[in-house]
């Protein structure tokens, strides 16, 4: 019997409104085809998701609106910070997700872009945007389930 040796993953950034704003309902890892400074912009964390979406086009996922900033030590050959970036899935997961955000409000998200293994990864989830008593509910219950794990630490220390 071998041991499966763990990958570290290194988060660079993650969408921290997508939870908040879409009810995921499922999730894929997928690559990305990255240029120049890219990579190393990535490593020293400079990417934002705020604002970005995936779409599955002629037979492609793309990722639109994700910023990578220009890499600090770079020259005029820098990157473009907005640039479209394809995504690289398997072609019947392409064929899941092309199934599903033809679903009546369902869009594809980036919820974090990490380093899985030295290579930059992105997850994405397939997603129903909630209104606005749906994110009140949510709200609600975390705070009430954090009350309720005070009290339990407070019965503890007394």
């Amino acid at each position: 019997m071998t041991a499966k040796k763990a990958q570290s993953e290194k988060i660079v950034c993650s969408n921290k409104l997508a939870r908040l704003n879409y009810a995921i309902e499922d999730t894929f890892e997928a690559g990305m085809v990255l240029v120049g400074t890219e990579v190393k912009a990535l490593r020293e964390g400079m990417a934002n998701l705020k604002d970005s979406y995936a779409q599955v086009k002629d037979g492609d996922v793309f990722l639109h609106e994700m910023h990578i900033s220009p890499y600090s030590h770079g020259n005029i050959a820098n990157h473009d910070p907005l640039r479209v970036r394809k995504l690289l899935l398997h072609r019947s997961e392409i064929k899941r997700l092309y199934g599903k955000t033809q679903e009546r409000g369902m869009t594809l998200v980036p919820l974090k872009v990490y380093f899985k293994g030295g290579k930059a990864k992105i997850e994405i989830g397939v997603a129903k945007g909630k209104k606005l008593y749906d994110k009140r509910e949510d709200i609600k219950k975390r705070e009430d389930q954090r009350d309720i794990e005070r009290g339990f630490r407070t019965k503890q220390r007394g």
